[in-house]
């Protein structure tokens, strides 16, 4: 009886692989960390451009082990995913798909769905969130405002309303600097912030400070749990 809760205990504590379609059929990649107690908030993690999944590993297991459960996907065109990886309009139908299906399963619970990006993940996050009211909370990591033709003025967060926004970049980043003093500016919805002194954009700034992976799975634990 001990070896076989032990067994699953290691089961869950990992990732498995999964597939679904996006909104025009494109099948997608995923791996899906799931919360060992269910109904349980839910995150949709999306990479950075040439990218994939694997560079959320260790911070999908951080959210599990926080009481959540992770889906990182592959965007199409990038690691297991079918699809062009030019095609950057379309990855926004690749993540609200994502989200659809996340939070569709019966292990999630309903209206705690929170989205995080990171580089070009931020941006198809927040375009993706104005399309999905039952996303909750919003993270994006070194985002931009224009990322090869993918905008996000500011006049998107009054679209989010109510919901939660946190951001992220470095210190030695001016690009992702800039975007989060223009979205500070803009009254909308409960934000934080976070600037770190390391250097690295999206995954590799993640990758670089352990601080900033803590503040955001507390920032999603607080969102997406209370």
């Amino acid at each position: 009886m001990l070896a076989l809760l032990l067994i699953a205990t290691a089961a869950d504590a990992s990732g498995r692989a999964v597939t679904f379609p996006s909104l025009d059929g494109t099948t997608l990649s995923g791996e899906l960390y799931e919360a060992s107690s269910r109904p349980a908030p839910a995150v949709v993690l999306i990479h950075m451009l040439t990218r994939n999944k694997s560079d959320w590993d260790s911070i999908a297991n951080r959210i599990q082990d926080a009481g959540m459960t992770a889906l990182a996907i592959d965007l199409r065109g990038h690691g297991s995913s079918a699809g062009s990886p030019q095609a950057l309009p379309d990855m926004v139908q690749d993540v609200r798909a994502a989200a659809e299906w996340l939070s569709s399963r019966p292990g999630v619970r309903p209206g705690s769905v929170g989205l995080v990006g990171a580089s070009l993940g931020a941006s198809l996050a927040l375009l993706a969130a104005v399309e999905l009211p039952f996303v909750r909370a919003i993270g994006l990591v070194s985002p931009s405002l224009d990322y090869r033709g993918l905008r996000t003025d500011t006049g998107l967060l009054k679209k989010l309303g109510a919901r939660s926004l946190w951001l992220a970049a470095s210190a030695e980043d001016p690009l992702a600097l800039r975007t989060l003093r223009d979205f500070a500016s803009e009254p909308s919805g409960p934000r934080e912030q976070v600037v770190s002194s390391a250097a690295g954009h999206g995954a590799t700034l993640l990758n670089a400070d352990g601080d900033v992976v803590r503040a955001l799975v507390d920032w999603l634990r607080r969102s997406l749990l209370s």
